[in-house]
């Protein structure tokens, strides 16, 4: 597995060596040790799973501390634009976000540190989507902010009109008016 860097410090793109022939494939999915010898130390305790259609758009979504959830988050079949903004306040990439294809077909994985909304958009006509957190799901201290806050500037790369919100993330706040509880250390 190689562990790769983006421009969001403390943010990493996983990437398994993948073993194929004729019968199929396998690859590590995860390993805490290859984790631990990158330094990365991540205690994850609740894996969740979901299911989308094409424009289903999830997010932007934190929880804030002392409920907040590092993230480890990959697609099992379809493929998602997943996002990334970095929420702690006084970080040097502040407010900025980082973006990858994630897929079935390139088996990355993004790693999110606390401190960082996150959300996805489906490109395909379903998606499986895994995620692995590292504290448990605390409706109390769950926030969002709206995906086309134009101070972010993120490109859904789909068509506006495309895009599929639940009634909550409808309502997210623009980042400005968000209550979130990030410093950066």
């Amino acid at each position: 597995m190689e562990i790769l860097t983006t421009p969001l410090q403390d943010v990493y793109i996983l990437k398994p060596t993948v073993f194929a022939d004729n019968r199929g494939f396998f690859f590590e999915s995860f390993n805490d040790g290859k984790l631990k010898e990158a330094n990365l130390h991540y205690n994850f305790i609740q894996d969740n799973h979901s299911k989308s259609s094409y424009g289903v758009l999830r997010g932007l979504h934190y929880q804030n501390n002392p409920f907040a959830q590092s993230k480890l988050v990959r697609v099992v079949q379809g493929k998602v634009l997943d996002v990334v903004v970095d929420i702690r306040k006084g970080s040097p990439t502040y407010l900025q976000h980082y973006a990858i294809e994630l897929s079935a077909e390139n088996k990355l994985q993004l790693l999110i540190p606390r401190g960082f909304a996150h959300g996805f958009v489906v490109l395909s006509e379903t998606c499986e989507f895994l995620y692995k957190c590292d504290n448990y799901y605390n409706k109390a201290s769950e926030g969002g902010i709206a995906y086309n806050d134009p101070m972010l500037k993120i490109d859904w790369t789909i068509p506006e009109t495309a895009i599929i919100l639940s009634d909550k993330d409808r309502e997210n706040p623009t980042v400005e008016q968000a209550n979130f509880n990030f410093i950066y250390s």
